[in-house]
């Protein structure tokens, strides 16, 4: 049995089931997501799903669904499923399901009477084309395969109704069709590996519903188009391959093209490996360009995001070829936005306070990787164009004090990654002097001081280093409450509240605090923030706690970052636990892991989502597939490799 195996008991009940989704991308934007049964709970559902620049910069859901028919002796049994209004599921075809995996890729085994169905997918490498092949392992007469495909040609952002603007006309091309029903939109080519009959019948089903959008208090009812069926015959242990694009493909390729993808894929048998698949699939290529995008299925590429999930998700599983195209994008827009040019910058947020520093953190973490020598000769300049650049005070929002310290303005709009906002205002307002900021800033200094001695600039790097001497006086002297950090701290305000944000005071690798000041901050930690997903965002002991990531938009927001676990903080509670307590900590780090791997079959397959409810049963929320909580627990995994090999 394969690691992300799901059995009929399971997938029948629709509780269970339709709360487990999957995702899987092309490298380039383009994904295919559902739920287990294939019952779109999202909006953001869909077997064909791609970004369209030329519209806007949002994806768009092209193919939303493909029902299939099995028709033996003139009786049908359709295989779809799809929810409509006061909780009815139709045509209920789950009842069907025998069996789901996904340990390389997704295959789900259908049994109707005497007849067993096979059905896998995968997308196509760079390419927007979905590639859909069914098997029938087993039939005692002649059978019927019918495809009804369920077309939207909208933003994920968005839902699609019935209308009079659509084009539901086709036209034909080998061995399929191609649709395209507005004028801004490519067409999508539907084709087949064996010759269908295709029947044009256009009808549009009503008030399908995404309760996944309801809990979320967005509109969850639209219409979508089915103009028609396909309808093949197929023998026993005979294999045809559906295929969706934007472009058309000889029939007679498809095959091959299978084949050929089928060989670049890997088993997901343990939680490294599926976090290790995960990972990949952030990358995203924009012609010239890569990026790492923040997750799935709604995120872009966001500047802080992406520096922080960049070793993690590059570094720690042997793609340093990926490590080396991102920075390359990345150092380009960096530049662009010292220099105060805003062109050409795809990158999100890189204004943001705390971007540079996470960086130099990333240029860190590949020195640990590799060499510092190395880390100097690649990124060593622009190191140093970095403090310089924050030291002459040229950042828009990062503001150096005489005591050392980075000062940023959080009242206006957000300044840290507890970014969420309420009437254009930042919910939790963090402003001032922000504890991860300047243990960042301490960091960052030490590390360009190395650099710059490994340089040979010498002058450079005693003025790094005694620029962090100062900061990391102020820093204990103004952060440090006799227990452990204050949150921020502006002007006369202390923020005590009991946060993650300083556990990085302990976990980089320069740290201004000493082992036993380390040490009172990662028990405090440990007792009140610690769950088997991660750190709470804030301790269940203040009277702001607010745990469960529910309700709709603006009750989500205020709770985001008021209680809610985030599992990206694992990494830096890992890095501390293992600072203070070194061999004899290892063990309970692997203990925590256990709650990472049962998440392995949960919200999202083999992948860790954005957030979990601060309270037991932790309960996962936000983008199902988030890059952060990848990148930190396979560090956390690397760590703990590390500890073994030494």
């Amino acid at each position: 049995m394969s690691y992300l195996n799901f059995d009929k008991t399971l997938l029948v009940n629709l509780e269970k089931s339709l709360s487990k989704e999957m995702i899987r991308t092309n490298r380039a934007g383009t994904y295919n997501s559902t739920t287990l049964i294939d019952c779109n709970t999202r909006k953001y559902h869909g077997q064909l799903v791609m970004p369209l620049p030329e519209i806007d910069d949002a994806n768009h859901v092209l193919l939303s669904s493909l029902d299939e028919t099995v028709i033996q002796h003139g009786a049908e049994f359709n295989l779809g499923i799809h929810r409509y209004e006061g909780n009815n599921y139709s045509p209920n075809g789950h009842k069907y399901i025998r069996q789901f995996d996904c340990e390389v890729i997704s295959r789900t085994i259908y049994r109707v009477g005497g007849v067993i169905l096979s059905k896998e997918r995968l997308l196509v490498s760079f390419e927007p084309r979905v590639l859909i092949k069914y098997t029938l392992l087993e039939a005692h007469s002649h059978t019927l395969l019918r495809f009804s495909p369920f077309l939207a040609f909208r933003s994920v952002y968005e839902l699609t109704h019935q209308n009079e603007t659509a084009n539901t006309s086709y036209q034909d091309i080998q061995d399929g069709i191609s649709m395209c029903m507005y004028d801004n939109y490519p067409s999508l080519c539907m084709q087949f590996s064996k010759k269908p009959t295709y029947v044009h019948n256009p009808d549009w089903y009503k008030n399908i519903e995404y309760f996944k959008e309801q809990e979320r208090g967005y509109e969850y009812k639209e219409d979508l188009l089915v103009p028609g069926y396909f309808e093949i015959p197929i023998k026993k242990d005979e294999s045809i391959i559906f295929s969706a694009g934007i472009s058309e493909i000889s029939p007679r390729k498809l095959k091959t093209l299978w084949s050929d993808e089928l060989t670049k894929r890997h088993p997901r048998n343990d939680m490294f490996s599926c976090l290790k698949n995960s990972a990949q699939q952030f990358y995203k290529r924009e012609g010239d360009k890569t990026y790492l995008l923040a997750g799935y299925p709604w995120f872009g590429a966001r500047a802080r995001d992406q520096f922080v999930a960049l070793p993690g998700c590059t570094l720690t599983i042997d793609r340093f070829d990926y490590f080396d195209l991102i920075m390359k994008t990345s150092i380009k827009e960096l530049k662009s936005f010292m220099k105060g040019d805003s062109e050409g910058i795809n990158l999100q947020a890189i204004d943001d306070p705390d971007v540079l520093l996470w960086f130099l953190w990333t240029v860190q973490q590949y020195a640990n990787a590799t060499s510092l020598q190395d880390a100097a000769a690649r990124y060593g300049e622009l190191a140093s164009e970095i403090i310089t650049f924050i030291r002459k005070q040229n950042h828009p929002n990062l503001f150096l004090h005489n005591n050392g310290l980075l000062y940023v303005n959080g009242t206006e709009r957000p300044a840290t990654w507890m970014n969420s906002i309420e009437n254009g205002r930042p919910i939790t307002a963090r402003t001032g002097y922000v504890v991860e900021i300047n243990a960042l800033w301490y960091n960052a200094l030490k590390f360009t001081s190395l650099i710059s001695k490994e340089l040979g600039n010498d002058h450079a790097a005693d003025l790094f280093d005694y620029q962090a001497e100062i900061a990391g006086e102020a820093f204990v002297n103004t952060f440090w409450n006799g227990t452990y950090l204050y949150d921020y701290v502006d002007g006369q305000y202390n923020d005590c509240e009991v946060r993650p944000n300083m556990i990085l005071a302990v976990a980089l690798e320069f740290s201004p605090l000493n082992k036993q000041q380390q040490k009172s901050i990662l028990d405090i930690t440990t007792k009140e923030l610690l769950t088997p997903k991660g750190l709470r965002t804030l301790s269940p002991k203040s009277g702001s706690y607010r745990p469960n990531y529910v309700g709709g938009q603006l009750e989500r927001d205020r709770n985001y970052h008021n209680g809610p676990v985030w599992p990206c903080t694992f990494g830096a509670y890992s890095k501390a636990y293992l600072k203070i307590y070194k061999e004899s900590g290892k063990s309970f780090i692997e203990r925590m892991l256990n709650g990472f791997e049962v998440e392995m079959t949960e919200l999202c397959i083999g992948s860790l989502p954005e957030l979990f409810d601060g309270n037991p049963p932790y309960k996962g929320h936000g983008g199902m597939s988030f890059a952060m909580s990848v990148a930190e627990v396979l560090r956390v995994l690397e760590l703990l490799k590390n500890y073994e090999n030494k």
